[in-house]
């Protein structure tokens, strides 16, 4: 065998009993089972109730046993009233007088102990072990039954074969299981269409929708529409249908993702190639003697540099990874004075900016990634507030805030803008959902969360502000004991 034919999956064989069959089978199986327990007493009160009518007749064969003269009854009318109730003889007794109706050429039958049976007090599992015993036997026993006497006596014997109540036995439990087959057919189609229609109807609609989902995810005709039904089937269909929609918007999503760094790729190496233009022409004017251009050539040259670094790593979003930040203790004022050089927020611009770092506030962290981070923070505070008719120096503000709590820094982005809309904010750190203005991706907010938690750090929006404000917490880096340790053991 091949490794090829080895690795090949199994196929799925097809089941040989479906639901529905299942269904109909265990249907029968338990109708069965509980005409089984209904016959067993059945057969056994059917025994209890023959015998009981032989003695009620053979009672009367007693009273004509009494008021014969001297208990003497002639063998012609003796055979004629045994033969009437199917007997061999009955015996009664009285007092301390015994009675017997038998004819005088007839042997006397010998009765086995096994074979006498007591009416007078019949329990439930003896009467069932009886009529089966008297079922299973092959042979023509011959049986003593006793019950009740009349007229106060004291016991009433009535001898008789076995056969004629095997034989009307066996007729009753054929008309039983006639019976019990109707009534088992009538009620297992009942119990089965009623349960094929609660059930394994709608499994089928259930199964049918998600392997038509299956092999069209996207399609958002491939939902399931959900009944009206209040019960466990209905709140399936319920769940299946939300966790679909929500499947395929991931999914589009994601296909959103793939062609964005699909576009983004194909543009890459040309974007890459005029930076890398304008950066030789910034050299070119770096050697000017000109002071306001030696002033701003360096930061043009540095900003060139940056926006180089980040077109070779523009994909790194779409394969769902950054690099890892290369963390190191920054001073944090001046980077967010880059960061407001950048967004080219002057005196006279129409936002005011503020910031309010602590003096020598330093965070460990990679200086270009924590960059990004601010200045997509910033420039989605930017946009929110030019979104606005009108424009306000006094009313629209940034504040970038900064300030150390222990191991950990913090760092806030306020703005006085318009905030987030209740549907942004429940998804506001996913790609293309967080976005508050028209035309926005709503990647700023994506990337910038995705850098802070490779810092192991966490940002949120703090509630109750004015306009929106994102928190930030950057910890310091754990430091290894076992390094530390052996540094010192090294000193």
């Amino acid at each position: 065998m091949t490794d090829e034919s080895a690795a090949r999956p199994e196929p799925v064989r097809a089941p040989r009993f479906g639901l529905s069959g299942k269904l109909l089978l265990l249907t029968i199986l338990f109708v069965m089972i509980a005409e089984v327990l209904i016959y067993v007493p059945s057969v056994a009160s059917f025994r209890v109730n023959w015998l009981r009518d032989h003695l009620e007749v053979a009672k009367t064969a007693a009273l004509v046993l009494e008021a014969s003269p001297n208990g003497m009854v002639p063998d012609p009318l003796a055979k004629k009233i045994l033969g009437s109730i199917g007997a061999r003889a009955v015996a009664m007794k009285i007092g301390d007088t015994h009675y017997m109706l038998q004819p005088s050429d007839a042997p006397i039958p010998t009765v086995a102990d096994a074979d006498v049976f007591d009416m007078r007090n019949v329990g439930t599992f003896t009467a069932v072990v009886d009529a089966f015993k008297t079922m299973l036997s092959g042979k023509n026993e011959v049986m003593r039954v006793k019950g009740p006497a009349p007229m106060g006596g004291e016991y009433i014997d009535l001898v008789m074969d076995e056969r004629p109540l095997r034989t009307a036995m066996l007729r009753d439990s054929v008309d039983i299981l006639l019976g019990s087959l109707l009534i088992s057919a009538v009620t297992a189609a009942l119990v089965y269409l009623a349960l094929h229609y609660l059930f394994v109807r709608p499994m089928r609609r259930v199964t049918a929708n998600m392997m038509a989902f299956r092999a069209d995810p996207e399609n958002s005709d491939r939902i399931i529409v959900p009944s009206v039904r209040a019960d466990e089937i209905g709140t399936a269909e319920r769940e299946l249908a939300a966790m679909q929609t929500e499947l395929a918007s991931m999914l589009h999503q994601k296909n959103r993702l793939a062609a964005l760094g699909l576009a983004v790729s194909k543009i890459n190496h040309d974007l890459r190639n005029l930076l890398s233009s304008a950066q030789l022409f910034s050299d070119r004017l770096a050697k000017l003697p000109d002071p306001t251009v030696q002033r701003f050539a360096p930061k043009l040259m540095q900003a060139l540099e940056r926006a180089i670094a980040f077109c070779q790593s523009t994909l790194s979003y779409g394969r769902l990874q950054e690099p890892p930040p290369e963390r190191r203790p920054i001073l944090l004022e001046p980077l967010v004075e880059e960061v407001h050089e950048t967004l080219n927020l002057g005196p006279d611009a129409p936002i005011r900016w503020i910031s309010a770092v602590e003096r020598g506030l330093t965070v460990e962290a990679d200086y270009d990634q924590l960059f990004r981070i601010l200045l997509n923070l910033a420039r989605n505070a930017v946009q929110a507030m030019e979104s606005r008719a009108s424009r306000d120096p006094g009313r629209d503000q940034i504040r970038i805030t900064g300030r150390r709590e222990g191991a950990v820094v913090v760092i806030e982005v306020s703005d006085t803008g318009p905030g987030f809309s209740e549907k942004a904010q429940a998804h506001l750190f996913e790609a293309f959902q967080g976005s508050t203005r028209t035309g926005g991706t709503g990647l700023g907010l994506a990337i910038a969360a995705e850098l802070v938690r490779a810092h192991g750090g966490e940002i949120r929006l703090v509630e109750g502000t004015i306009g929106a404000t994102l928190r930030l917490t950057i910890p310091d880096r754990a430091v290894e004991l076992s390094a530390h340790r052996g540094a010192r053991a090294h000193a």
